[in-house]
């Protein structure tokens, strides 16, 4: 089988890649979609499409993982058009992993087959999360792989997200 997943990655950390990796253990190969990728440079969304992609490349890569696509995924803003815009973009796939329940329900209408994930250390994995560590002082370098750590200094991405997070406004 063939498979698609889609998520932010922003930053891509080791909960994706465990991901990743279960879904390999099912599929022949995965489409992994970098959506909205037009965001960037919001605290929300703080990398670039290109920046993720760099990310989830080197990840992979340095984990001896070739069966993959990436494909960066601009959104549409129209609920009944996105399949058609993701299968416009991307090979052929069969199945759809997902947790979120919009994205499960636009694919299930498309007939596709769709499968939950595991939620695998979901109070440190995830992007907000790690986010909000680096913001405040935390530890969070164990959990994204070393590649996207290396990446993120080079792109000197935690001050990018500490700039991010600032306003001009004035407080009240």
């Amino acid at each position: 089988m063939k498979a698609f997943i889609i998520g932010r990655f922003q930053p891509f950390h080791n909960g994706h890649l465990a991901i990743i990796k279960h879904i390999l253990e099912h599929n022949e190969y995965v489409v992994i979609g970098i959506g909205s990728a037009q965001l960037s440079h919001t605290i929300m969304n703080p990398f670039t499409a290109g920046e993720r992609y760099l990310m989830i490349l080197n990840t992979l890569e340095n984990n001896g993982i070739s069966n993959y696509y990436i494909v960066p995924i601009e959104d549409v803003n129209s609920n009944p058009m996105w399949v058609a815009h993701v299968e416009s973009l991307t090979p052929p796939f069969h199945r759809v992993y997902t947790n979120n329940p919009l994205v499960r329900r636009l694919f299930y209408e498309k007939q596709y087959e769709v499968l939950s994930l595991p939620m695998i250390n979901r109070n440190s994995w995830s992007g907000t999360r790690i986010r909000q560590k680096i913001l405040k002082g935390e530890d969070w370098r164990s959990d994204v792989p070393d590649t996207v750590y290396n990446i993120m200094k080079d792109l000197d991405g935690i001050n990018r997200i500490s700039d991010l997070s600032k306003t001009d406004e004035d407080p009240i």
